[in-house]
Order: structure tokens, then sequence, then C-alpha cells
């Protein structure tokens, strides 16, 4: 209920590892964020300190991450942010963040993607639905049509 969702934009740094587990599919890879500033006195944009955070998907996202998520492409994450502190017998206590992926996808603002859906898996039921009508129904009457066709309407009647 109290959870963090975060939202960061990224290049992915390592390959996706994809394991099929007992509770379902699972990936994780991690994520290279790192802040630009513009630098005045260089007059050029900087790179500053990048944080680095492991993905984890799960289920049909995993599936879809190991199909067509690679080093080195920009991506967005949203998710929910756990940090986790460990300490190991004789070793320095380490902290860790990583982001529950809900949705993952391609930064469009850096690149062009092909969206293909996935396939359902087998056995489930596709209920048919009709094609909604877009189109908008004509309706009869001067008061309909482009303004400047019901002032001239209008004119010819008077």
């Amino acid at each position: 209920m109290n959870e963090t969702i975060v939202c960061v934009v990224g290049n992915v740094a390592t390959q996706p590892l994809y394991r099929e587990l007992a509770a379902g599919p699972s990936a994780r890879f991690r994520l290279a964020v790192t802040a630009r500033y513009w630098d005045r006195e260089k007059s050029a944009w900087t790179d500053g300190h990048t944080n680095f955070f492991t993905v984890w998907a799960n289920r049909q996202l995993a599936v879809n991450v190991a199909a067509c998520v690679e080093v080195g492409q920009p991506v967005v994450v949203q998710g929910r942010l756990k940090v986790r502190t460990e300490a190991r017998e004789g070793q320095q206590q380490w902290a860790s963040a990583d982001i529950d992926a809900v949705a993952i996808g391609h930064d469009l603002s850096r690149g062009t993607a092909l969206f293909q859906r996935a396939a359902k898996p087998e056995g489930t039921p596709v209920a048919a639905r009709p094609e909604p009508n877009w189109e908008t129904p004509p309706q009869a009457g001067p008061q309909d049509g482009p303004p400047a066709q019901r002032s001239l309407e209008a004119v010819a009647v008077t």
C-alpha cells in the first residue's frame, strides 16, 4: 500500500538473465541511470553521477524482456523501488536498489521501435469483440454542418 513507485530512464547495462522458476518466468538486468547537467563554464552538457538499479521482471513481462531488451538500449522502467542492505560475514555491509518492474519500454526519444503483440498462451479463450463504429453518424438540419455553411443556410432561409 505504501510503496515507492518510480519511473527511471537509462541504459541497459547487462544482458537480461532469464529463468524459468516454479512461480513462473523471471528476468533481471542492471540499468544505468546517469544524471546530465548544463555546465555553464564549458558551455556543454556534462555527465553527473551514475546510479545502477537491478530491474526485476516477472511472468509475461520477463518473457518479453528476454526477447527484445539488449545491452546499451535506452529504456524506461516503471515499478516499485526496493532498497536492500545486507551484511555478509567478513565483508562490509552493502546496499542494493532494486526495481520490481510493472512496465518496461524502449525510450522513443532516442530511437525507434517496432511493437509486436505477444502471442497468447495456449488454452486461453479469446472472446470475439465486434469492431466499434468510429464514425460519427450524420445529423440532419440547418444547425449541423460547418459554421460557414450554417450562416449561408440561415441567410438563404430568411
